[in-house]
């Protein structure tokens, strides 16, 4: 089974310039986790949630913290700062662009290529989806849930046979 039998030809897709608050209302209104992200209609990179919880991330300076009996007092004054910080974080989602946040690293497939490559190459890289690219050109994205699906369908036809 090939890539073509079982990729989404209308993949939601999102212009790097758009601010990250567009894209998250892309994300929302079409109930998916992650898209294309391109610059006219060439693949410059991929936008998921993950990349937006990164931004929206409060704990930017990451690390254990285990405060001193003197430093309880602290708290409070730590969890204000990282509240403001999560407040501004939100605030920038409309004025960010998607380039700024995306993933630029982007793996892809054609149509012609198997769904056990698709897989594997998702496995491997540990990504949920892959765009379809026809020469430089934007046909499609599979997910992993399109992977499953079509070899649900492939088993059930051998089934019938």
């Amino acid at each position: 089974m090939q890539v073509r039998d079982v990729m989404n030809e209308e993949p939601v897709a999102v212009q790097a310039t758009a601010a990250v608050s567009d894209a998250v209302r892309l994300l929302k209104e079409n109930e998916i986790s992650g898209m294309p992200v391109l610059e006219g209609e060439r693949l410059v990179g991929v936008v998921s949630e993950s990349d937006l919880l990164k931004m929206l991330s409060a704990e930017r300076e990451g690390g254990l913290w285990l405060p001193s009996p003197l430093e309880i007092l602290e708290i409070p004054i730590r969890d204000l700062i990282r509240w403001e910080r999560l407040q501004a974080a939100a605030e920038e989602a409309g004025t960010t662009r998607v380039s700024e946040v995306m993933t630029k690293k982007v793996f892809t497939v054609g149509p012609e290529d198997s769904i056990q490559r698709a897989a594997s190459m998702m496995v491997r890289h540990r990504i949920n989806r892959l765009p379809v690219l026809e020469g430089e050109r934007l046909v499609g994205i599979v997910t992993r849930g399109d992977i499953i699906a079509g070899l649900g369908m492939e088993a059930s036809e051998v089934e019938e046979n």
